[in-house]
């Protein structure tokens, strides 16, 4: 059965706990960006390289593609995970603008995550 939803504590490093059975998804390194609202997106490497990355590269002209180059890139960054304990590193600055302390909740949303805080009302 596939895990499309599990929570979590940060531990006092600012990182998370991968479930075992999603470490395979995310061997290629870790992407993170701020999300549509105030929530984070979690990408694996390669959705992001494969899918995300030339969705951005749309016409030069098109403010709609501008402005989600702004959004996903605005504090974006990358990881990788720690294969032994399978952990992933979130930055301050990423947990402050989606209003995240110290649990998290992560559900799928295709092939990224959304990360929030667990009292999100969204």
């Amino acid at each position: 059965m596939a895990t499309d939803y599990f929570a979590r504590k940060l531990d006092d490093k600012r990182r998370l706990t991968l479930p075992v059975e999603l470490r395979a998804e995310f061997s290629s390194g870790v992407v993170v960006t701020r999300g549509y609202q105030k929530y984070l997106h979690l990408y694996p490497r390669a959705v992001w390289d494969e899918l995300v990355e030339p969705e951005l590269q749309g016409s030069i002209l098109d403010e709609k593609v501008a402005d989600m180059n702004v959004r996903l890139r605005m504090g974006k960054t990358e990881a990788s995970m720690d294969q032994k304990q399978g952990r992933v590193g979130l930055e301050q600055h990423l947990l402050e603008y989606a209003g995240i302390a110290t649990s998290v909740e992560a559900v799928r949303s295709g092939k990224f995550w959304r990360l929030q805080r667990p009292d999100a009302d969204l």
